[in-house]
């Protein structure tokens, strides 16, 4: 293959990350269809903090271009597509993003090119649904013309540590040579090294399974934290001593969104349906989980009628609404449901996220969150996100004399919490 230009489709928590990296080593443009989002990131900042002003200044000033205009992508030979997959109202698949990327892909790819897809998939969706609108859209043939592979994202929303090159990557290519071609790529700027799948529906399979088999464990401890607050134990000591035998895994209760967690295994069990087999324990482990966030607005109600507080136009506060602590990530947060939950008790509730846009947020949700600590006085607290932030924050100067604190993850001093995971 000729020298190797490639074009990064879709520039949000994980394709700008990857761009970035490849713009060290590679002619490198960024594609995706928000004019507003090419222009933050062109003028030098990115609004998910996954990079830095500084990498990203030093990029730019290196050749690395983000643009909406489809022109500009045309001469690449490298197209990696990295579009959100998510599911609809019933928690089925939705595919149009990545459709939509195919089609932009088909419109520029040429003899020889090879096209990568990043985006969490269920095996299959690669070869059978994605090429052959590439296929179509370019009147090029799979394995003739052009050629394709599949890398799943690892991106860790938040992580500063675990960054995209220092998580071991999986490749894989529609062809044994395009395989290792592929790997040889992302090799090149992975620092944590690669590993090469035998085909595309493995490193699809792979992806699939990472966060299903997380979903799961959280399941089982959120049930188990249910049957521990019945027996009146608690069940972070349960967990601290368990934790002292050297293969128990250390999963935490708690709320399970963001964009693959809480996604993930709903492609996985469709696929399975789809080819005659009803997947019980992923069904089970995301009902349990999607059902967390009003457990937590139930038992907190509980708590405040067994403290004699008027549940009604009672005043709530609920610290944090990211999906996960000390990111501005608020895809599929589950926080959304505590709040829904409460609001059918007629209690007024203020949400509190020094992290979270407050104009992403009503959009995304229509509702209010806001920067800013409130003032009033309130009668219960529901610390939700484990925010730094919140470390240094007096949460009792916040309540009122009589109150309750509902600790979701286990965060705070354990002397001023009425109720936690």
């Amino acid at each position: 293959m000729k020298e190797i230009k490639i074009c990064v489709i879709g520039l949000g928590y994980v394709g700008l990350p990857l761009a970035r990296l490849f713009s060290t080593k590679y002619e490198t443009v960024g594609f995706d269809m928000n004019p507003a989002r090419v222009a933050a990131l062109m003028a030098g900042h990115d609004a998910t903090l996954e990079v830095s002003d500084e990498l990203l200044q030093t990029a730019i000033n290196n050749g690395f271009k983000c643009t909406s205009n489809i022109e500009d992508i045309r001469g690449c030979n490298f197209y990696v597509v990295a579009v959100p997959t998510p599911v609809d109202e019933n928690n089925n698949p939705d595919l149009t993003p990545l459709y939509g990327a195919s089609e932009t892909v088909g419109k520029v790819i040429s003899k020889g090119d090879v096209v990568v897809y990043e985006s969490t998939v269920y095996p299959g969706v690669t070869e059978d649904e994605c090429i052959p609108v590439v296929e179509r859209v370019s009147g090029l043939k799979l394995n003739v013309d052009f050629f394709a592979g599949y890398s799943p994202e690892r991106i860790n929303p938040g992580d500063k540590q675990h960054t995209v090159e220092k998580i071991r990557k999986v490749t894989s290519g529609s062809t044994p040579e395009i395989g290792h071609l592929v790997n040889e790529v992302y090799s090149s700027v992975i620092t944590a090294g690669t590993h090469l799948a035998p085909n595309i529906k493995v490193a699809e399979a792979a992806k699939v399974i990472e966060n299903s088999q997380r979903d799961i464990n959280i399941a089982f401890v959120n049930e188990l934290s249910k049957i521990f607050c019945k027996l009146g134990i608690d069940t972070q000591d349960v967990l601290e001593a368990a934790s002292t035998k050297w293969n128990f895994l250390p999963f935490k209760p708690g709320l399970v969104g963001g964009h693959c967690i809480g996604v993930d295994p709903y492609y996985l069990a469709q696929c399975a349906q789809r080819h005659g087999y009803n997947p019980e324990i992923i069904l089970a482990g995301r009902r349990m989980n999607d059902g967390m966030g009003e457990y937590v607005a139930n038992e907190t109600i509980k708590l405040m009628l067994k403290k004699g507080i008027q549940v009604l136009e009672s005043n709530i506060l609920i610290l944090g609404f990211t999906f996960k602590e000390n990111c501005p990530d608020v895809r599929n947060t589950k926080v959304i449901d505590i709040y829904k939950a409460l609001k059918e008790y007629n209690v007024n509730v203020t949400v509190y996220d020094p992290w979270a846009n407050p104009d992403t947020v009503r959009h995304e949700y229509g509702m209010d969150v806001t920067n800013e600590l409130p003032a009033a006085k309130f009668d219960t607290a529901i610390l939700a996100v484990a925010h730094k932030k919140f470390e240094t924050l007096d949460v009792p100067s916040l309540l009122k004399d009589r109150h309750v604190v509902f600790d979701v993850k286990a965060f705070l001093d354990r002397e001023i919490v009425d109720g936690r995971l």
